[in-house]
């Protein structure tokens, strides 16, 4: 997904609104959310996100994202934001997070989705490291208690 940067989505000193960065983070990971889940997601947590550079006025925003892991019902993605500034060629990263959705079905009712099959060296990674970060969201939402957590346990653990 492709954004440029215009008057409207900047603050006081030029730089793109943290809020609309984070709503155009959304509309990117939901589409790939839903994708997969072939249905409609709504979002469920948004991991930490660091706003690492400043995006200016007259850039152009490159988002990506992709699904990292399916769970029974929900969906995690990783997205990159990029900058670049046409005028001088010069490309930044300005933020990654982890976005987690739920598949709905016509009820409105939480939909099973299909696992992923991770492909690459990178993509095996991030699949392992995602129950890890599932379980690190449901024990800081208290839905589950620390001794519950078996694989936050293993990682301290080592």
């Amino acid at each position: 997904m492709m954004e440029i940067v215009l008057p409207n989505d900047t603050n006081s000193i030029h730089n793109l609104r943290g809020g609309k960065i984070l709503h155009w983070m959304d509309i990117c990971s939901a589409v790939s959310a839903g994708r997969h889940a072939e249905a409609v997601v709504v979002t469920v947590t948004v991991d930490q996100v660091s706003f690492a550079n400043p995006i200016k006025m007259g850039d152009v925003v490159t988002i990506t994202s992709k699904v990292t892991r399916a769970f029974n019902t929900s969906i995690e993605t990783i997205i990159e934001v990029w900058a670049e500034n046409l005028p001088t060629k010069t490309r930044y990263k300005c933020n990654e997070a982890y976005y987690t959705f739920v598949a709905l079905d016509s009820n409105l009712k939480p939909k099973h989705v299909p696992p992923i099959v991770p492909q690459t060296a990178e993509e095996i990674a991030e699949y392992n490291k995602a129950s890890q970060r599932r379980e690190l969201r449901l024990l800081l939402a208290g839905k589950i208690k620390a001794s519950e957590a078996k694989e936050l346990k293993s990682l301290i653990e080592g």
